[in-house]
């Protein structure tokens, strides 16, 4: 049997499959969407003069970028429920990690972008007489957006390629369905490529377009 692999058997688990690229992206796209509210509130934290919230900002973003996104999922969805009493479904467990994963590398994404605006921008909103907020919004934020998008996309590319590291917790994404068919079939050399084929063809496909992206908002 070595050296022996039925590649097309993969067409028969391709409903599976589906099914865990469905929650991949699920899990992806919702986290990063909560993550980056997160990633721009403790972003403008770092950068505030209000001390508290600098200082939880500081915390959160070290603390976070400081483990590995295994520890906290495995802390999240096992440990945590032990101090709340509460326990999370693995999706929304998965959600959570990813999210807030997500949000401590975004705020530092967050924090770059906006301190890279020069400060005379600053200066000329406060002298046409917009408040500091005013400012912040229809000045900085507009131009920090979009120095933001190549290094959120690469954020994006990054976190679904963590949400492999669900499948310890029990989210039934696309790792976690490739091991699960690799188990019971004994067919990993087919599966596992075919997982990573899945992968590959996200990344290169979002790749692409946020190439795309950035020429049409011609991205400095």
């Amino acid at each position: 049997m070595e050296g022996k692999f039925n590649w097309a058997s993969i067409i028969d688990f391709l409903p599976e499959l589906g099914t865990g690229l469905y929650y991949t992206l699920l899990i992806s796209i919702v986290g990063l969407l909560i993550g980056f509210v997160l990633g721009a509130i403790f972003g403008l934290g770092r950068i505030s003069r209000n001390k508290l919230f600098f200082g939880i900002s500081s915390i959160y973003i070290e603390v976070i970028r400081g483990t590995p996104v295994l520890v906290q999922a495995i802390w999240i969805f096992f440990a945590l429920p032990l101090i709340t009493g509460y326990n999370m479904e693995s999706i929304t467990a998965g959600i959570v990690v990813i999210a807030i994963n997500s949000g401590a590398y975004i705020a530092e994404v967050v924090r770059g972008s906006v301190q890279s605006i020069d400060k005379g921008q600053v200066e000329a909103g406060r002298s046409l007489g917009l408040t500091h907020n005013q400012t912040m919004r229809y000045i900085i934020w507009p131009q920090a957006f979009k120095r933001m998008i190549p290094p959120l996309g690469n954020q994006f590319i990054i976190s679904i390629k963590d949400t492999s590291l669900l499948s310890v917790i029990l989210v039934p994404e696309l790792m976690f369905q490739g091991r699960l068919i690799a188990s019971n079939y004994f067919n990993a050399v087919e599966i596992y490529t075919a997982v990573a084929v899945f992968y590959l063809a996200i990344t290169l496909t979002l790749s692409f377009v946020l190439r795309y992206i950035e020429r049409r908002l011609d991205v400095q």
